[in-house]
């Protein structure tokens, strides 16, 4: 059994995976051109694939992603291939799940406009002043500061892919006292809606969290006209991909006064260009695609890849098997 691996991983990886390929012969191709040459009689390949590497392959049964995302990844011919391919999913979610929360606690106690105004020297709460007798006798006072403070359990969160990090993302809404919603391609009874009810979701929602991937479904999805289907008091929050929100439809929407706000990790166009309006806009927080940055990933993303591998060369089900034709 042979696994070719390209690009070429460092020595101490390549000592791992030789450890736990056991009798299989790995060949750490060096450049393209070597792994052409290897490609003939490999039965597993590791790493990224392309079009002149694949239609050399003669004996391939399975192929490796490094990464989770598949966009980049998948072109025709690899999907009409008979080989299992698999991915990185799994490794990012709860990480991706904290920072979503950063976001939602953020916009839920107005933290994004008071780290503002804090380099300021700025007293100033949102909404205006603080009553300054809340607990006297006699009918309740509800303050104008009181009404720009959310109550995380009096709202709803509704996620727009229901996979690892959609569901980690659930979870921490659920600890919070929040009314969950989902879809998902694959639904799950009443938990999990059908994408059909995505409008339904949206009209619901309070912070509406975009966990799903890029593929040909989901490019372009949360346009003008969808994002009009949300509360205009709503949060949209994107930690999928950037091709799934229209920065131009956003931006009008944000403009017109369609939703509250937004928060972005990932954006149609990255690095975000500087002069782009997102980032002057208080309503807006932005993050330069780190939310799914931890100590963790590389130490997980290895476990994986040798867990694979030993499945593999034992003929055992591997993790994590995409559905080429659908990127994920």
């Amino acid at each position: 059994m042979k696994i070719l691996i390209y690009p070429a991983v460092d020595d101490v990886r390549l000592a791992t995976l030789r450890e736990a390929a056991g009798s299989a012969r790995l060949v750490n191709a060096s450049d393209e051109a070597q792994a052409l040459e290897e490609i003939a009689d490999a039965d597993a390949f590791l790493g990224k694939i392309t079009p002149p590497v694949l239609a050399r392959a003669r004996k391939l049964r399975w192929v490796q992603s490094f990464t989770a995302s598949l966009e980049h990844y998948v072109f025709p011919e690899l999907v009409r291939h008979s080989c299992v391919m698999t991915n990185m999913r799994g490794l990012f979610s709860d990480v991706i799940a904290d920072h979503v929360f950063g976001y939602i606690l953020c916009f839920a106690r107005n933290l994004h406009l008071y780290l503002r105004r804090q380099r300021e020297a700025r007293w100033a709460p949102v909404g205006g002043g603080m009553d300054p007798q809340p607990f006297t006798t006699g009918p309740s006072r509800v303050t104008p500061v009181d009404r720009a403070h959310v109550h995380l359990s009096d709202a709803t969160l509704g996620v727009v892919g229901m996979g690892h990090i959609g569901g980690e993302v659930a979870a921490r809404g659920r600890a919070f006292g929040m009314k969950i919603l989902g879809v998902d391609p694959l639904p799950r009874g009443e938990a999990v809606w059908p994408m059909s009810r995505l409008d339904e979701l949206l009209a619901a929602s309070d912070y509406v969290v975009i966990c799903a991937p890029h593929t040909p479904e989901t490019a372009g999805m949360f346009h003008r006209a969808r994002i009009r289907k949300m509360k205009k008091t709503a949060i949209l929050i994107n930690i999928g991909r950037g091709a799934i929100i229209p920065l131009a439809d956003l931006t009008a929407a944000l403009e017109a006064g369609d939703i509250a706000g937004a928060a972005l990790d990932v954006f149609e166009t990255e690095p975000l260009p500087p002069d782009h309006p997102l980032w002057k806009r208080e309503n807006v927080i932005l993050t330069p695609h780190v939310a799914a940055a931890s100590v963790h990933i590389a130490e997980r993303h290895l476990a994986l890849l040798l867990d694979n591998v030993a499945r593999f060369v034992r003929g055992d089900e591997l993790r994590n098997v995409v559905d080429k034709a659908n990127w994920y």
